[in-house]
């Protein structure tokens, strides 16, 4: 009996060890998910350009489409290659992290660029014709194409948010966990945001209450102004986020400028407003990195026209824009 009792005690120990492995799991996951934020944002802001001009019966289905292909992305292709990289290769985390920042700082940057200087629409914003399946196709493998350049830049920040000295397992569960939330969160709001006009447009015709039809009328009136809302935070995050990642790259590079200038501007303006010190010092360097953001990807934007995408066109044929 005694020897019965100490196994279950021994299962419940090593079920104990599991279940903390379990939330150490998903609190990295969840913490790490956190620091691809203004990635996360960007992808949200872009997918619902793929479904302009389908039929409101298609726009579920193919936001189906495209985040099965997100997630073969994230756990076919990304995790295995963020494993072998963090395994063997770890030197390379902060240069990809930057490059995925430099990317992030260059769109970002010429969003703002073509306010002033608007540019000649693609053909993603022209009005479907021809064979609605082939199309359909089409639109779902640019935005899985899309998907996959966002998707590298948020593996590569979870991967290095992820805390240092774990296991190959530890590291792949997180990585799975925070791409299957990321996924989970991008397109399930990418539903929502391109039915949300046409639940409102239903809530104006068969509402029997003046306010329930108001409140269809309201959603519908809303929803372009609610784009441009997310185009604007999507955009301000990709600046913010990309300055950030390049800034601490070169700090951990050795490059310690700007990174120390900013902490020291921040920690001063919180000293002197003295109250809400964690929120003011967190305010200033947001600040700060999205300003170095911002000058840094409209230096990048002739470079990538002038050099990177003739390049490109040169060895493939295409240009380097994904969206």
């Amino acid at each position: 009996m005694s020897g019965l009792l100490a196994l279950l005690d021994d299962v419940a120990g090593i079920a104990k060890v599991a279940a903390a492995q379990v939330d150490d799991v998903a609190g990295q996951a969840a913490k790490a998910s956190a620091k691809a934020a203004g990635a996360v944002i960007d992808d949200a802001a872009v997918t619902p350009k793929y479904l302009h001009g389908f039929a409101p019966a298609r726009e579920l289905p193919i936001v189906g489409k495209i985040a099965l292909g997100s997630i073969r992305n994230k756990l076919v292709i990304l995790l295995p290659l963020a494993l072998l990289l963090s395994s063997f290769a770890p030197w390379l985390i902060t240069p990809l992290l930057m490059l995925g920042g430099s990317y992030l700082c260059f769109e970002g940057a010429e969003k703002v660029y073509h306010l002033f200087k608007p540019h000649t629409p693609h053909a993603d914003g022209q009005v479907l014709n021809g064979d609605p399946s082939h199309l359909e196709e089409q639109k779902v493998a640019g935005a899985v194409k899309t998907d996959f350049i966002l998707s590298a830049e948020i593996m590569t920040i979870i991967l290095a948010a992820l805390d240092p000295g774990q296991s190959i397992w530890f590291e792949a569960g997180a990585l799975a966990l925070a791409g299957i939330i990321i996924t989970a969160v991008v397109y399930g709001g990418v539903a929502l945001i391109v039915k949300a006009d046409d639940f409102g447009l239903w809530l104006s015709r068969v509402g029997r209450l003046s306010t329930t039809r108001a409140l269809g009328r309201g959603i519908v009136k809303f929803m372009p102004l609610f784009m441009k809302l997310l185009m604007i935070v999507g955009t301000a995050a990709m600046i913010w986020v990309g300055g950030s990642i390049v800034i601490h790259g070169l700090h951990e590079l050795g490059m310690h400028h700007p990174y120390e200038d900013i902490h020291h501007l921040a920690e001063g303006a919180a000293r002197i407003i003295g109250s809400a010190t964690g929120f003011v010092s967190w305010f200033v360097t947001a600040f700060f990195d999205g300003i170095f953001g911002l000058i840094y990807g409209l230096i990048l934007i002739p470079i990538v026209a002038k050099l990177i995408n003739p390049l490109i066109r040169a060895v493939t044929g295409k240009t380097s824009k994904a969206h």
